[in-house]
């Protein structure tokens, strides 16, 4: 995959180094000289394109003609959103990705500015504390199709009512399966004759919405 960065920031270089880390082509484009001689030490010289990254030929110049995605993470909105508006209707960039620094602006990264992904900090960060606090103890592990989809993970406590119980005598709420059951050093594949012990730790693939019922049949709180 060849993504592009605009922004060499603190964000956009850990971005780069996990990404090169993947075995990725990764180009960084940055115009803050002090910012440039940083980068210079962190990555090889052919990862970093020295200029103004909302110019279409800088971005040409990197190779937007053949990115894979668009990452704009600069420290400015108005930067990122025209980064976006010229990687989507200007270069056809399969997947574009916009950063959001002031929460006031989230309302404009949007498909009309060719914004395909949103990283908006403050509003996961809520989201994040939004789910510990109404799921309790379940831990969201990854989220996919767009947050449509989420693989969480829950661990059997001693009081819980479905220890000793089978698989098959769960009454799974709709829309989600059982992944693995970890016990100590063991991964079992999920059967309807698996047996729940004290200190399991569940995995399970779950469409949003349905992470409460789960974390409730698991936690004996099904009536919640």
């Amino acid at each position: 995959m060849f993504v592009i960065i605009v922004g060499g920031g603190k964000t956009g270089s850990y971005l780069a180094g996990l990404l090169l880390a993947e075995g990725h082509a990764v180009r960084v484009i940055e115009d803050r000289p002090a910012v440039l001689e940083r980068l210079r030490q962190e990555h090889a010289a052919e990862v970093i394109v020295a200029g103004d990254g909302s110019a279409p030929s800088v971005l040409e110049a990197a190779g937007v003609a053949t990115a894979d995605v668009l990452a704009a993470v600069t420290g400015t909105d108005e930067t990122n959103l025209v980064v976006t508006t010229l990687g989507r209707f200007e270069f056809n960039v399969p997947r574009v990705i916009g950063r959001v620094n002031n929460p006031k602006n989230a309302w404009l990264f949007t498909a009309d500015f060719g914004v395909d992904v949103v990283l908006n900090q403050a509003e996961l960060m809520a989201r994040l504390i939004q789910e510990e606090m109404s799921l309790g103890d379940m831990m969201t592990l990854l989220k996919l199709r767009r947050g449509e989809v989420a693989i969480v993970e829950e661990k059997i406590a001693p009081e819980s009512p479905v220890v000793g119980k089978t698989l098959q005598e769960l009454a799974l709420p709709e829309n989600c399966t059982l992944a693995a059951v970890l016990r100590k050093e063991e991964v079992l594949v999920p059967r309807g004759s698996t047996r729940l012990q004290v200190g399991d730790e569940v995995l399970a693939v779950v469409r949003s919405g349905f992470q409460r019922q789960l974390s409730n049949l698991l936690n004996g709180r099904v009536g919640e």
